[in-house]
């Protein structure tokens, strides 16, 4: 990858359908120009900034978005946009978790949504089941637990979400059935 970098061990991977895979996205900064060819990734800025040109691209185009930024800004867009990917600067910052919500329940988004950042372990099955399905991660421990062992499963959820995935209604006690 060239452009914008992730720190993480290996930038040239991701971690998507229970293995890493090399990645063929460049990440773009904000200054960085537009190449003809190649699947990108531009900061939502440049999206707002360049809408009418980036739709018009014969390559996959991404959004990178950051904690707090307004992903329902992408609305009328969104058809055009492939993939997202989610920045967590920290593990702590659970603001991604929405927006991967909203982009999936609310902007009805189908592509590639991906988390790039500082993930931890025990977060990704939740992640998966907010939307993300691809991972670039920055936290060494992590990444050699998704090597080694793959991602532990969660099997009881208390918050309900987007009805593809939803667990039974017997699991979520509001929703319990009264005899």
């Amino acid at each position: 990858m060239s452009g914008m970098q992730l720190d993480t061990k290996s930038a040239n991977d991701i971690y998507k359908d229970g293995r890493f895979q090399a990645c063929d996205w460049t990440y773009l900064g904000e200054d960085e120009a537009l190449p003809a060819a190649g699947a990108v990734f531009v900061p939502l800025e440049v999206w707002r900034a360049s809408a009418d040109a980036l739709r018009g691209r014969n390559a996959p185009t991404g959004v990178v978005v950051e904690a707090g930024e307004d992903i329902r800004a992408l609305a009328a867009d969104i058809a055009h946009v492939a993939a997202v990917a989610v920045r967590f600067p920290k593990f702590s910052d659970g603001r991604g978790y929405s927006t991967a919500r909203i982009l999936r329940e609310e902007l009805s988004f189908t592509g590639e949504i991906r988390a790039i950042g500082d993930v931890l372990i025990d977060q990704i099955a939740l992640m998966r089941r907010c939307g993300f399905d691809a991972f670039a991660v920055t936290h060494v421990p992590t990444r050699a637990s998704l090597e080694g062992n793959g991602v532990p499963d969660v099997v009881l959820h208390y918050q309900p979400v987007e009805s593809a995935r939803e667990i039974p209604a017997g699991a979520r006690p509001w929703m319990r059935r009264q005899a």
